[in-house]
């Protein structure tokens, strides 16, 4: 993360948001706020509510107390449309219900960029090839996606992210069903992504993946607490322990740090 980026405003932001179902709140007064050039992880064990807040971030849940605001501006002020090309969402899972090529699949990234009646144009054509050759699928273009791998559906889905062109990215759990050359792959050009001004907010499971591809990290305990900040700060033994309720070492190696339980 650069000074920078430090320095300005926040793509995306909310404000003592709190993130419930069926009256249990999970995260009680979240403050975040998503700038440029940063990539954040959340981190949780699973029913605290890190997807249910990634979908409240993307605005496909109703904001009950809060406020979450896209450049500043509420999400009420904004057309789907001019959402969908500021932000790309990738659910935890995606069922396509259309028998639809992959190469179809990733252009449709390019809609919200689209006029009404509008065809796509050689330019959409030419971002959802390079999309698709990003996530190691290039030869796949005219692919039924029902014939691909459950990894080879998640690169497609994170290719659609990526022909979408926007300048947020809410991921949830972009590594799963992925081998690991195609993760670190995945997590790379989600850095790229950074580096080019985006601001990526993703769920992941391996806290040693996010101490190294994230600059900050979310963590959500389920009881409505939650604890935010830098991955050199947040990411600790005591943190970890607490978050996965068993006992958590940090092993540290040149580039990287792994949390293992004991």
């Amino acid at each position: 993360m650069s000074a920078a980026a430090s320095k300005a405003p926040a793509l995306l932001r909310c404000e003592t948001l709190d993130i419930a179902v069926h009256e249990c709140v999970l995260v009680a007064g979240l403050n975040l706020a998503l700038q440029p050039g940063t990539l954040t992880c959340v981190l949780g064990r699973n029913g605290t509510g890190k997807s249910l807040t990634l979908h409240t971030l993307a605005g496909l849940r109703n904001v009950t107390h809060g406020k979450l605001l896209l450049n500043e501006r509420e999400f009420a002020a904004h057309t789907r449309k001019d959402i969908a090309k500021q932000l790309a969402f990738v659910a935890q899972d995606i069922e396509e219900p259309f028998p639809v090529t992959a190469l179809e699949c990733a252009v449709s990234g390019r809609h919200p960029h689209i006029d009404f009646w509008q065809w796509e144009s050689a330019r959409d054509y030419e971002l959802a090839h390079a999309a698709l050759a990003a996530v190691d699928l290039a030869g796949f273009e005219q692919r039924n996606i029902a014939t691909l791998s459950g990894g080879e559906r998640r690169r497609l889905a994170i290719a659609t992210a990526f022909a979408q062109a926007p300048k947020i990215f809410v991921l949830d759990e972009p590594t799963n069903h992925l081998d690991p050359q195609h993760q670190l792959q995945i997590l790379k050009l989600l850095r790229s992504k950074v580096a080019e001004g985006c601001a990526v907010i993703m769920s992941l499971h391996d806290s040693g993946l996010a101490a190294r591809f994230a600059d900050y990290a979310l963590l959500l305990f389920g009881d409505g607490t939650w604890q935010y900040g830098t991955v050199d700060d947040v990411l600790t033994e005591d943190a970890m322990t607490r978050l996965y309720r068993t006992s958590i070492r940090e092993l540290r190696w040149e580039g990287g740090r792994e949390f293992v339980g004991i």
